[in-house]
């Protein structure tokens, strides 16, 4: 089938241009041609011209050649019938059938061989009615015969056309012949009428059938006579392919194999590859210097043993080699030897970090124990606290300050548990979990080992990651922990693993319960500053190719960029405005431009441009309910003002400033507590049933939720009822109850650094707070005056001035 498809004659010494058969001729139509009355007949030996199709032919007979040329110069339609008999030399009106396709030539050319041959296009069927002569050639007079397209069963119809297409399709893939772009010709048909009549041309059969195809004007009866034959077409070819293929198989398995081991055994002399054999001889020789127990001897002598007796080409081989090259790699009982000097290490740790006090007196204690027992189980620390603080590179200083190897997993996103404990051997692409990877990638049985992001492990349907890395922070369990793919027990017992993480809510219990806890909060204005100054300045110049006398910063300059350009505890988003400011001062030294080589604050704006933040500062106190308060937030602390306003009404509360409900209730808590002590406040109590209260939380925008603004209520509240002014300079949080009872809150560290930043001089807090306090660095806490409370009544004593606002309010209330 379809070996006679012809998109296009390439043959130039026949001066052929391109000619398109297979396409774009779907929409010719009988009433765009003339006629003629009388039609001479061109007579074809072998094959049958439908409507619609273009086809080639060689001209023979020296009549049938005077008719073409006769056709081909006045453009004047011709009748095609087929021969009965191809062998008939010169055939009469009894050697051709009775109907045939009116056509027209659209081409004439001399072929290399000095053959002509004709194009021609078929237009319409049409039906013999009266013989006229056969001298010169046949001539008749006849009937249009035009085919009936509309079928009864329009589903039925689609099926049948679907059904032509793939099996002209299967055709064309099991046949050697047919060029495979026929299969895309006939996919792309969208006609039914020209598929059927394209098909039916093309299609391997005798000529009767081509005719009565051709003969059929009903186009649902000729598509299924059409399936028929195609049905048996393929049957034949799928029959072909299956003899083809038997006598392919006669060559045996054992000669296949026995060919290709040859084949490649001259391609690994060749190239100069190692053979399995050396390459197992190579594995054993490794295995020689490896400090293994005698589990892991065992489970080498028996893969080893497999390796030998699997065919090289099996592709078991590949999986059983690789298993045998991950035990010989591991870092079995392989450690790197620690520095014991305290004095360098402390060295290194402040060098590469300002700061972080705690974690580097954890791991110099560490040190220490382990310089004076000789063996010690490494602690499992988590690092916890906002970004950019320098938890994750921390880990790379205290490798360097132990002399360790050093190892980071990401567990961000983290779902599958596999990638902890590694797949079972069974799978396709199975490997190790990523710590025994890296553990191989280090070759160290004892690295300082990163787990970053251990807040933000996913969990679903693949198993729990969480719960894996139970026994891998388990100093109780590690130094037996098993490997899927290894199926042995590895000790990690020796590693340091770090982990950190931002928030430890989202961290399960028993996973937090096995590691050591370690605070790292933010820094302040001046660490900052000092960060800036050692460490991050210096990076950035070297890494845009700057020196450092090229360009320097005085320290106002720093101040401003991380006050007004920068809102977080880190000093990542601070190291992004500092490389944005020298890559515009790298940009102008290489433009050979003039450039500010000291950066002051003025200049600061000129490069960065107008400040993105502005500074939370303190704003008086020359009102009356308007108190200051201090948040922690992600990015660190923060201050809040709580504001309070009274108008006339039934003794509403509403409450505004998008809280959430912890905070509307601390609201209502505090309004209750007022309403139940107005006496000791010496306010008339007229005033809750003739007032409303509104309290407001600014910037509406940002969700606001947590007990610690408490006391700042109350006081907000007090104020406005007694019109008292509040103590200058004064913020305060904390956490208070219906009694009156003060409680403490968290996040101490970050509002003291806020509050610093904004200006406040005295803080009220918890007396239970206080422990906090002494934990802090006097750095952070130079210049602030603490005022430790239990009561609700010691808040406002401390807060409320006896003095009132300027133009108090004044309540109209009957005596």
């Amino acid at each position: 089938m379809f070996k006679d498809i012809i998109f296009g004659n390439k043959d130039e010494s026949a001066n052929a241009e391109m000619i398109p058969l297979a396409a774009g001729m779907e929409n010719i139509s009988v009433d765009d041609f003339d006629l003629p009355e009388e039609l001479q007949l061109l007579t074809l030996r072998n094959t049958v011209l439908f409507p619609q199709i273009v086809i080639p032919i060689s001209v023979g007979r020296k009549k049938s050649l005077k008719l073409v040329k006769e056709a081909h110069k006045k453009a004047m339609l011709i009748g095609i019938v087929s021969q009965k008999d191809e062998k008939t030399e010169d055939p009469g009106f009894d050697d051709v059938y009775q109907i045939g396709t009116l056509a027209r030539v659209i081409k004439l050319f001399d072929m290399p061989d000095g053959e002509k041959t004709a194009v021609l296009q078929g237009i319409t069927t049409f039906e013999i009615t009266e013989q006229i002569t056969e001298k010169p050639n046949l001539k008749v007079k006849y009937k249009i015969r035009k085919t009936i397209n509309k079928p009864k069963n329009k589903a039925e119809f689609e099926a049948q056309i679907y059904s032509v297409k793939e099996l002209s399709v299967r055709i064309i893939h099991l046949s050697s012949i047919i060029p495979k772009e026929a299969a895309f010709a006939v996919k792309n048909i969208d006609s039914p009428e020209f598929l059927i009549n394209f098909v039916s041309s093309n299609t391997d059969i005798e000529t009767k059938y081509k005719q009565e195809l051709l003969e059929q004007r009903n186009l649902s009866k000729r598509a299924t006579l059409l399936i028929k034959h195609l049905s048996e077409e393929v049957q034949k070819l799928e029959l072909k392919d299956n003899i083809q293929n038997k006598a392919k198989s006669e060559m045996t398995q054992q000669q296949k194999e026995y060919f290709l081991h040859q084949q490649m055994k001259a391609i690994q002399d060749e190239l100069g590859l190692e053979s399995p054999k050396l390459e197992i001889e190579e594995l054993e020789k490794k295995a020689k210097n490896k400090k293994w127990n005698d589990e892991v001897k065992e489970a080498f002598r028996k893969q080893i043993n497999r390796l030998k007796q699997i065919n090289p080409m099996s592709p078991d081989y590949s999986y059983q080699i690789a298993y045998a090259q991950t035990l010989v790699d591991l870092p079995w009982n392989e450690y790197t030897p620690d520095n014991f000097d305290l004095k360098r290490a402390e060295k290194i740790l402040n060098e590469d970090h300002y700061g972080l006090d705690n974690v580097k007196d954890r791991i110099l204690e560490h040190l220490a124990v382990l310089k004076l027992k000789g063996d010690l189980k490494a602690p499992i620390l988590c690092l916890y606290g906002p970004p950019g603080v320098g938890k994750t590179s921390l880990g790379k200083s205290v490798a360097r300050a132990l002399e360790r190897k050093y190892a980071r997993m990401s567990l961000g996103g983290l779902h599958d548990e596999s990638e902890i404990r590694g797949h079972r051997k069974t799978y396709i692409g199975a490997m190790p979990g990523r710590i025994i990877q890296n553990l191989k990638k280090v070759k160290s049985s004892n690295p300082v080992f990163i787990l970053d992001e251990i807040d933000k492990i996913g969990n679903d349907f693949r198993g729990d990651p969480s719960s894996a890395l139970l026994e891998v922070l388990d100093p109780e369990q590690n130094n037996t922990f098993y490997d899927n793919y290894l199926e042995l027990e590895f000790d990690l017992s020796k590693i340091l693993f770090i982990a950190t993480a931002n928030s430890l809510n989202t961290i399960k219990p028993a996973l937090r319960d096995r590691m050591e806890l370690i605070e790292v909060s933010g820094y302040i204005t001046e660490e900052k500053t000092e960060i800036s100054k050692r460490h991050l300045i210096p990076r950035q110049l070297k890494e845009h190719g700057l020196k450092p006398s090229q360009l320097k910063f005085t320290k106002e300059a720093i101040e401003k960029i991380i006050t007004d350009y920068t809102v977080e505890s880190g000093v990542r988003n601070l190291e992004k405005k500092i490389a944005e400011l020298i890559r515009k001062v790298a940009k102008s030294i290489a433009a050979e431009e003039p450039y500010d080589k000291i950066i002051t604050p003025e200049k600061v704006e000129k490069y960065l441009g107008v400040p993105k933040y502005i500074k939370g500062k303190y704003e008086g106190n020359e009102f009356a309910g308007v108190v200051t308060g201090l948040a922690w937030t992600q990015a660190g602390g923060k201050i809040l003002f709580i504001e309070s306003s009274v108008s006339k009404g039934s003794g509403k509360l509403n409450i505004t400033g998008n809280l959430g409900q912890v905070m509307k209730e601390s609201a209502l808590i505090a309004y209750e507590y007022i309403k139940a002590h107005a006496q000791d406040l010496k306010i008339n109590e007229d005033i809750f049933e003739k007032y409303n209260i509104h309290i407001h939380v600014p910037e509406g925008a940002i969700p606001k939720d947590g007990p610690s603004a408490g006391i700042t209520m109350v006081t907000s509240m007090a104020s406005i009822f007694t019109q008292r002014k509040v103590k200058n300079r004064l913020a305060m949080t904390g956490e208070m109850t219906l009694r009156g009872k003060v409680l403490p809150v968290g996040g101490i560290k970050e509002k003291i650094l806020a509050a610093k930043r904004a200006g406040i001089k005295e803080i009220v807090l918890s007396e239970d707070n206080k422990k906090d306090i002494d934990e802090i660095n006097d750095l952070y806490i130079k210049g602030l005056k603490f005022t430790f409370v239990k009561t609700v009544s010691e808040v406002l004593q401390a807060a409320l001035l006896k003095q009132k606002v300027k133009n108090p309010l004044k309540f109209k209330l009957k005596q």
